[in-house]
């Protein structure tokens, strides 16, 4: 992956090109800011982006910056055909201070050990009815068959029934929001089309949870979300409503992306395979690893809301701040020999919130980091303890390269495997 020396004092923020850098952005993708960072010897630059100034930065300390209660909104932060595919307007993530705490603490609520303990056991269920399927084919792209695995199971686990010809709709619509995020083209057009779908359907959910229609089990996600009230005691408008629900079912099916990551490094290093099975603590190490060192998204943006310094230069209020948390997660002051994958790197990691930030840093309840952040190496480890003890399987000769210029990147093939034998 990504390895560098810093050569300059780190107190600087050089001012790089000229022009505008969007085009190099979707160019290049995750090695935009490395290829910067390496030009300039510094671990910030400032650049253009969509013709507005953005400094571009990655590490402990500029994650700290970013993260910091209060100092920077997710408002403008992100272009508008990212923003409406993975989180759209009236999310808690344009949300600030109070009415982000009071809406974050609702999707705390979900992520209770039993709760993802059972998100798990429906995976588990899940996985297991497909194998005999996936052992009469010649070959599965895992990928494909993960998702649809993922968004079974979370729409059991919010509540809400899915017949079985509805699964590849949702599946796709889901899969569709993440796949056009970090695209300017057809792809992007593709998930706004599809996102507008689901939308519509989540929207019909909640209405009918609300009218008694659609009766749900007290504490399913997707009756927590019909029920929640704001800080001013008022039900969440539908549309708000719709926007949250999909954030619960979006991000988890996008979780088979780690997945697939996790079968790519076991097939890498069979090594691992035998310890990931008998060890729990390897197992929660390998699926940190997977996360820190695979691509996931490759920047998080916020925008100041008050003025500031660091590092001499002001940012003023509504200035434009970028972290490049690929970068960061390969930052050679954090992690030794970032470039190679080691689960055992994290035995004596000190858990610090700025440290590692594959989807956010700070603090979970008060920060804009994810709130799904433990559903995901839930299910993760879940599915890793499925490849490796509930299954066998080859891997056929296959391109598994991974394009770091495709945001987001998975390895080419979806990982294609034959010959599936349950345990």
């Amino acid at each position: 992956m990504i390895g560098w020396d810093l050569t300059v004092p780190i107190d600087q923020i050089p001012r790089l090109d000229r022009g505008d850098q969007s085009a190099a952005l979707l160019r290049e993708g995750y090695a935009f800011g490395a290829h910067r960072f390496l030009r300039s010897g510094s671990d910030a630059f400032e650049t253009r982006l969509m013709l507005r100034r953005a400094v571009v930065a990655y590490g402990e300390e500029a994650a700290r910056l970013l993260y910091e209660p209060d100092r920077m909104t997710r408002r403008r932060a992100l272009p508008v055909t990212v923003l409406t595919l993975l989180q759209d307007f009236g999310s808690v993530e344009l949300l600030d201070e109070q009415p982000h705490r009071h809406r974050k603490a609702m999707f705390m609520s979900l992520m209770t050990p039993a709760a993802l303990t059972e998100l798990g056991d429906l995976v588990d269920r899940e996985w297991r009815v497909r194998t005999p399927e996936w052992a009469q084919a010649r070959d599965v792209v895992l990928f494909d068959a993960v998702r649809e695995v993922l968004c079974r199971a979370v729409c059991a686990w919010s509540g809400i029934p899915l017949a079985d010809d509805e699964v590849a709709i949702r599946t796709r619509q889901f899969a569709a929001m993440v796949e056009g995020a970090g695209s300017a083209g057809p792809r992007n057009l593709r998930g706004q089309a599809l996102r507008h779908r689901a939308e519509r359907w989540a929207g019909q959910v909640i209405e009918r949870i609300r009218s008694g229609d659609l009766p749900v089990e007290e504490g399913r996600p997707a009756r927590v979300i019909a029920e929640h009230r704001d800080e001013d005691g008022r039900l969440l408008d539908v549309d708000v409503a719709r926007v949250e629900l999909i954030n619960v079912l979006r991000p988890t099916v996008a979780v088979a992306r780690y997945v697939v990551f996790a079968a790519l490094a076991l097939h890498q290093h069979p090594d691992c395979r035998a310890k990931v099975r008998e060890d729990d603590e390897y197992l929660r190490w390998f699926v940190q690893e997977v996360r820190r060192y695979f691509p996931f998204f490759p920047m998080v943006g916020g925008r100041a809301r008050e003025e500031f310094e660091w590092r001499g230069r002001r940012f003023d209020r509504g200035a434009w701040f970028l972290l490049d948390i690929y970068a960061t997660n390969h930052d050679p002051r954090i992690w030794q020999e970032p470039a190679d994958f080691r689960p055992e790197r994290f035995a004596g990691w000190d858990g610090g919130p700025y440290s590692f930030v594959p989807q956010g840093g700070g603090d979970h309840d008060s920060a804009h980091r994810c709130a799904g952040e433990w559903l995901t190496i839930s299910v993760v480890e879940r599915a890793v303890r499925l490849l490796t003890a509930a299954m066998s399987y080859d891997v056929p000769l296959q391109d598994l390269s991974i394009d770091l210029a495709r945001m987001p990147a998975a390895p080419a093939s979806g990982v294609r495997i034959s010959r599936v034998r349950p345990a």
